[in-house]
């Protein structure tokens, strides 16, 4: 089922561990011309032509693109009790270690008179993109819009396609969410022209543009973030899902199977990755996953998913050498089950959120971990962080010095200037000393 790479014996420098690692065959460029067309109609002919994309896409036409607020109210009351329960608590969490993340301000002075001020300001409006689908993300809608609300966002527009079996509604989750935080501007629409309506507004919606796009989606959604990308702000491409499990001959063989199922159930190109220093243990968890995939609720999928390219059981000689592979690989998902999995965080340079000991799966992090789920796929780990408070936030410095302090570095800034062969500059400080 899952194929197996022998890297023991070897010594791969980086570059080539670059090579090795599994890969999804998804390629965004595939998707850039469609993605382009779907956003071009949608600046010409506004809300008709996402109504028209509906149809063509979800299989339905959207009674009204725009969310009416009755039936956002509606959808709050009507959210099956433990599903509130559980999404209210998550709303706590989240907000609670994303308010972790917003920096303090700080002043810097760095003479008489010299002061130089971080300040962090939050951006002004944001779209935020709650995907459909194989899946309904309710969880996604908590990622997405807390941390937004926690940086100080103060408009903040929700879109997610319209759903077929709710007569070209939104899923009442992913409404019932969204009420529960106060989000009242909502769209029925997905995919790239959800993206595109975001980026340029559509008048005849009253959907003014915003200055940032965030959420995952499909590689349509993906290539439309990439072609909107410095008209708007985005977070980041996000493609199918990856775990990386570091495990040891100390680990349960049937936690690390059904953590490699519990990503693969989400799309059959989902990476599933065990690196281990233990044949014997890769042994193991290969008879609990051809036990236990059988049994998934979407087996058929998640059998695909173990199958591909993307997935493997990575033998490496020591669980350093391991550490220098998940490094390289950069994974969304990073699980340490180990002996020692604090130890063995030391080593670990890039991964988009780390989950440590047993007792800590992916599947809590997706849901009431209080960390957030959006987090950079494709190797980009290795440049780009997840998303959180920070992402809605801006650093900037404000620089206040006096006649003092500018007389101070008058002659050096003219110094410079005049080497730069850019006099004006140094005549703008000189002036003020006339």
């Amino acid at each position: 089922m899952i194929t197996t790479l022998d890297l023991r014996g070897s010594h791969p420098t980086r570059a080539e561990l670059l090579r090795l690692v599994p890969r999804s065959l998804t390629d965004v460029t595939v998707a850039t011309e469609a993605a382009r067309a779907l956003i071009d109609e949608v600046r010409e002919r506004g809300s008709a032509a996402l109504a028209d994309q509906a149809l063509r896409f979800d299989g339905v036409r959207p009674v009204s693109v725009r969310v009416q607020a009755d039936e956002i109210s509606a959808a709050v009351a009507e959210l099956d009790t433990a599903v509130r329960d559980a999404l209210e608590e998550a709303i706590v969490r989240v907000r609670a270690a994303s308010a972790a993340q917003v920096p303090a301000p700080t002043r810097t002075v760095l003479g008489d008179g010299a002061i130089v001020r971080q300040r962090w300001s939050p951006i002004g409006r944001v779209g935020l993109y709650v995907p459909g689908g194989k899946a309904v993300y309710p969880s996604s809608v908590v990622m997405n819009v807390v941390p937004a609300q926690v940086a100080g966002v103060a408009s903040i527009a929700l879109a997610s396609p319209p759903q077929k079996a709710f007569g070209g509604a939104v899923h009442p989750t992913i409404l019932g969410a969204a009420g529960l935080l106060g989000v009242d501007e909502i769209y029925a629409m997905g995919g790239a022209g959800a993206i595109g309506a975001f980026a340029q507004g559509v008048a005849d919606l009253g959907l003014d543009p915003v200055e940032l796009i965030t959420g995952p989606g499909n590689v349509y959604v993906a290539a439309a973030k990439r072609l909107v990308r410095g008209m708007v702000g985005i977070d980041s491409e996000a493609g199918p899902t990856e775990i990386l499990v570091i495990a040891d001959a100390a680990a349960d063989a049937a936690f690390v199977a059904a953590d490699l199922i519990s990503q693969a159930e989400h799309d059959e190109l989902a990476a599933a990755v065990l690196v281990t220093d233990s044949a014997g243990f890769a042994d193991r968890v290969r008879v609990e996953l051809d036990r236990l995939v059988p049994l998934a609720h979407h087996s058929a999928r998640v059998a695909t998913a173990l199958s591909g390219v993307q997935s493997a059981v990575v033998l490496v000689d020591t669980i350093a050498d391991a550490a220098a592979f998940s490094n390289a690989y950069g994974p969304e998902h990073l699980e340490l089950q180990t002996a020692d999995p604090e130890g063995l965080l030391e080593l670990i340079d890039n991964a988009g959120a780390v989950f440590l000991g047993a007792h800590s799966p992916v599947s809590l992090g997706d849901y009431l971990a209080g960390s957030n789920h959006v987090l950079p796929t494709g190797g980009q780990s290795r440049f780009a962080s997840g998303l959180g408070a920070h992402t809605f936030l801006r650093p900037q410095q404000v620089i206040a010095y006096d006649h003092g302090a500018l007389l101070e570095v008058r002659d050096r800034v003219v110094a410079l200037s005049e080497a730069e062969d850019l006099p004006a500059h140094g005549a703008a400080v000189a002036a003020r000393f006339r």
